[in-house]
């Protein structure tokens, strides 16, 4: 038996989901002429309250499309948190395959960035320095352990954007998440920004894919910039009816993904662990000897990840994770932290 916690990337297809992908009725979509793709574009932007949408292969190249197509200027940067996916896992992309610099500030505990810092951040008008275009928020956010950006902080962010010229784009990988979290619309997440990027593949299970949304004029402009990236693919309905396949039967029951997380969170608090508090469906703890843990409960059929390589572990409930594997889970966790060897697997703090 294996619980797969590493990521709530490691899903597989549901029967309903493989049925939906062979059903799919597809057309060329580099030219416009997938239906499935044009309803999935569609009913994605409607949802997050956009004009229109963007099927991309990832969340990596909808953020990367989304700051290159904001910042199309030369010597245009945008700005983001120092431990923001965007910067800290996406390879630089944005800078080395579009020429556009990164401004980095530091993350807050719960994912935010102060918003002086960022107003100190957007510097005159002057030849010697970048214009700053853009500024890249993450919700949820992944580092800061599932982290929920409060509305009224993403309110106050987009007026910011609006006083000093920035655009704001939402790295929303995990934005179905926060608005469960807070018990309101997608759209009401994303009320304040000019665009989003939200996967298909994490929380609501897909194979692959991710929608970048935002006006008309926006996303034909993205249009252009995903085909030269590479983003253009053919009969992807295939894909696309994944997606709405997940709209209809996996938006629902990401609640039970928040409750299994805080079932797991529970479960190592009450053996002394120190656990950050999940507000989602991330679950970060920290082990005196996070490899050995991990390599401890893989050897239980749990599998877990070291994010740091030192202490700091991370566990992901997922559309794959049930409460009974959450038991189960907890049940290895007691098994590896109360045990009699000399030297055990993980220590606590």
């Amino acid at each position: 038996r294996v619980v797969d916690m590493a990521s709530d990337t490691v899903t597989k297809p549901t029967d309903g989901m493989r049925r939906a992908i062979a059903a799919a009725e597809v057309g060329d979509d580099v030219r416009g002429d997938d239906p499935t793709v044009i309803a999935l574009e569609a009913r994605v932007a409607k949802l997050l309250g956009k004009e229109a949408g963007l099927f991309v292969p990832s969340g990596t190249m909808g953020n990367l499309i989304a700051i290159g197509t904001h910042c199309s200027g030369r010597g245009e940067e945008f700005i983001c948190g120092k431990d923001s996916h965007t910067f800290f896992y996406e390879q630089g992309g944005a800078s080395s395959l579009l020429g556009v610099p990164f401004h980095t500030l530091p993350n807050l505990p719960d994912g935010t960035i102060d918003l002086e810092e960022v107003r100190s951040a957007v510097r005159p008008a002057d030849a010697h320095f970048t214009v700053a275009k853009l500024l890249v928020l993450e919700n949820t956010h992944n580092r800061m352990g599932g982290a929920v950006l409060p509305l009224d902080y993403m309110a106050r962010a987009s007026a910011l954007c609006k006083e000093v010229g920035l655009a704001l784009h939402i790295d929303g990988a995990r934005l179905w998440n926060a608005a469960q979290a807070l018990g309101v619309s997608a759209a009401e997440v994303a009320a304040g920004a000019d665009t989003v990027s939200v996967c298909l593949s994490k929380g609501l299970g897909c194979p692959v894919g991710s929608v970048l949304v935002g006006t008309t004029e926006f996303i034909k402009r993205a249009h252009r910039l995903r085909k030269a990236v590479g983003g253009g693919m053919r009969q992807v309905g295939v894909l696309a009816a994944a997606g709405l396949y997940a709209l209809d039967h996996h938006m629902d029951r990401l609640k039970e993904d928040h409750e299994n997380a805080r079932a797991f969170a529970d479960g190592l608090s009450a053996h002394g662990v120190s656990v950050i508090p999940p507000q989602s469906n991330i679950v970060i703890f920290d082990v005196d000897n996070g490899p050995k843990f991990v390599s401890a409960m893989a050897q239980e059929g749990v599998c877990i990840t070291c994010s740091d390589g030192k202490r700091r572990c991370r566990a992901v409930a997922n559309l794959m994770v049930t409460s009974e594997h959450i038991s189960f889970a907890l049940k290895a966790v007691d098994k590896i932290l109360n045990s009699d060897v000399p030297e055990p697997a993980a220590k606590l703090r």
